[in-house]
């Protein structure tokens, strides 16, 4: 299996944790709860992204390592509760690796489909963060996309990198590194600089 899969599987797992921890830090949270919150964060993204895209069956449909993987995540949740509460800057680290990931990812399987270009760059942006999204929707937080942090435009930034590079032919690893660690690069500087984007009004 090519290793973008594992990286694929490992992500899923750190979104499901990021999805549970999440839905833990709400009072009253039973397990079914939790354990839905972190399937819809791990899962959302990229399924609205195939639908969209008129894709099936759904990855995590196809493959049941999917569903394993965030059996896993939810279950990491709850043994390392407090480690991970502690930790959140490490975890967040670990999502910006995983939207790096997936926004690629989602970019490339949308060119697949043969959509116009800009589409693929969405279909990328909502593969990482539509999760995240829907995550805090049902947790009532505010969505991430709508924070003054940088989040969403990074990986848009991230895929159209990868859009351009793809097209002068550039080796497509070498595209993956590349267009993913611009991502991870303007996520963390943003993070730590407190980068935002202008406000509307």
């Amino acid at each position: 299996m090519p290793i973008q899969y594992y990286f694929e599987i490992i992500g899923t797992v750190v979104f499901a944790i990021s999805g549970a921890l999440a839905a833990g830090e709400k009072s009253g949270q039973d397990w079914f709860g939790v354990t839905f919150v972190g399937f819809i964060t791990a899962i959302g993204g990229g399924s609205l992204r195939d639908m969209l895209l008129g894709s099936y069956p759904l990855v995590w449909i196809n493959d049941v390592n999917f569903i394993y993987a965030i059996i896993l995540g939810v279950v990491l949740m709850r043994l390392f509760y407090a480690s991970l509460q502690r930790y959140r800057r490490t975890l967040s680290l670990f999502d910006t690796m995983g939207i790096a990931l997936f926004t690629i990812l989602g970019t490339e399987k949308a060119l697949e489909f043969g959509v116009h270009p800009v589409v693929a760059a969405i279909m990328g942006m909502f593969s990482a963060v539509m999760g995240g999204v829907i995550r805090d929707t049902l947790t009532n937080s505010t969505p991430v996309i709508f924070r003054k942090e940088i989040y969403a435009t990074a990986c848009l930034a991230g895929a159209i990198l990868f859009l351009i590079l793809n097209y002068f032919d550039v080796h497509r690893t070498f595209n993956f590194l590349i267009s993913g660690g611009l991502i991870i690069t303007i996520r963390i500087l943003a993070v730590y600089n407190r980068w935002s984007i202008p406000k509307f009004k």
